[in-house]
C-alpha cells in the first residue's frame, strides 16, 4: 500500500490544485493574503484519509465539476480545530471541534472556513456503507456530534486514525479502514433510527431484513421468497420495500456478498485462502461467475485484487 503523503502549499495556488488533486475537482476560492496549507493522507482498500490545516478559504463541488466524473464517493468531515460550515442538500451544518458531517461529491456542495482550521476528512466509494443510499442522502449537511452517543466512540477511533495515518500504509490497512467505515455505518443507523423510528412503518422492519441478509449471505437458499417468509410478508411486499429505497432485492445481496469477497481479500487474515474458497465463504458458488461478477463491479479480477495483498505484507 502506498506510504503517507504530505503536501505543503506556499501559497494559495499551491493549495487549490492539491485539493483537487487530494480529493475530487473542486472549486476553491482564497479569504486573503499570506495563506498557507498542508494535507497529509493515506489510502487503504480506496479509503482515503486526510488531515487538513489550512488558512481561511470556501471549497465547492459544482455541476460541472461532478459531470467529469463517474465514481460516487462519500466525504465525511472531522472538524478538530476551528469552525466549518457545509451546504449541500438545501441543508446547512455548522462544525465545531468534534463534530462530523457527511456529504456526497456527486451533489453540489460547499464548505466555508472563515479562520485557521484544521479537519479530517474521509473520502470513500458509497459502495462501503452498508444501507440504502436513498437513507443516506437523508443525512449529508446534517451535524453529528462526536460528544455524546455512539458519536462519542467514533469520533475518537477516527481522530487516532487520523493521527497515525502511517498504519493505514501497512499490512493492517484495509482492516483499520473496513473499521472506520463500519463504524461510520453504524453512526448513520443510529441517526437514522433517531429521525425515522416514529415517522416509518417500514423502517424497523428493513432494518431487520438487511440484518437477516447480512447474517445469511453464505446461504445459497438466500432468495427473495426465502427472506420474505422468514419476515412473514409477501414476496411482493418484499421487492416493493427495496423499490422504495432505490435498490432491488438481489442487487443489495450481490453489493454485500461481493464487498465481504473484497475485504476477505485483502485481508491478511485470508491470504492462505484460495480465491475460490472466499468466493464460496460468501454464496458465489460458481467460481467464473464470481470472477466476472467481481470485475464488473470493482474494475479488477479478484487475483488482480489478491496481488494487491501480496504486495503489502512483503
Amino acid at each position: 500500500m502506498p506510504a503517507p503523503t504530505t503536501l505543503i502549499a506556499r501559497d494559495f495556488t499551491e493549495f487549490r490544485t492539491a485539493v483537487s488533486q487530494s480529493f475530487v475537482p473542486l472549486h476553491v476560492t482564497a479569504g486573503g493574503d499570506g495563506f498557507r496549507g498542508r494535507i497529509r493522507s493515506s489510502v487503504a482498500d480506496d479509503v482515503q484519509v486526510s488531515e487538513v490545516t489550512a488558512s481561511p478559504h470556501v471549497v465547492e463541488r459544482t455541476p460541472e465539476l461532478i459531470a467529469r466524473g463517474e465514481r460516487r464517493y462519500y466525504k465525511l468531515s472531522l472538524i478538530l480545530a476551528g469552525t466549518g460550515l457545509l451546504v449541500q442538500d438545501d441543508r446547512q451544518a455548522v462544525l465545531r471541534p468534534g463534530d462530523v458531517a457527511l456529504y456526497d461529491t456527486h451533489r453540489p456542495y460547499s464548505l466555508v472556513f472563515e479562520e485557521d482550521f484544521r479537519t479530517l476528512v474521509m473520502m470513500f466509494p458509497q459502495r462501503l456503507i452498508d444501507l440504502p443510499a436513498e437513507l443516506v442522502g437523508r443525512l449529508t449537511a446534517v451535524r453529528m456530534s462526536g460528544k455524546e452517543g455512539v458519536g462519542n466512540v467514533v469520533v475518537p477511533f477516527l481522530a487516532q486514525l487520523g493521527g497515525n495515518l502511517e498504519q493505514l500504509a501497512g499490512p493492517a490497512g484495509a482492516r483499520l479502514a473496513h473499521s472506520a467505515v463500519d463504524l461510520l455505518s453504524t453512526l448513520f443507523a443510529t441517526e437514522l433510527d433517531l429521525a425515522r423510528a416514529n415517522a416509518d412503518p417500514h423502517h424497523e422492519l428493513m432494518r431487520r431484513i438487511r440484518a437477516h441478509i447480512d447474517a445469511n449471505l453464505h446461504s445459497a437458499d438466500l432468495t427473495p421468497a426465502r427472506i420474505a417468509a422468514e419476515h412473514f410478508i409477501s414476496t411482493r411486499h418484499l421487492h416493493g420495500l427495496f423499490q422504495e429505497q432505490g435498490t432491488t432485492v438481489s442487487g443489495w445481496i450481490r453489493t454485500r456478498r461481493l464487498e465481504h469477497c473484497r475485504r476477505d481479500l485483502l485481508d491478511p487474515v485470508h491470504a492462505g485462502r484460495p480465491v475460490a474458497a472466499i468466493a464460496a465463504r460468501w454464496g458465489f458458488v460458481d467460481a467464473a461467475h464470481f470472477s466476472r461478477v467481481f470485475k464488473t463491479a470493482f474494475g479488477r479480477a479478484p487475483s488482480e485484487v489478491r496481488r494487491e495483498l501480496t504486495v503489502s505484507v512483503r
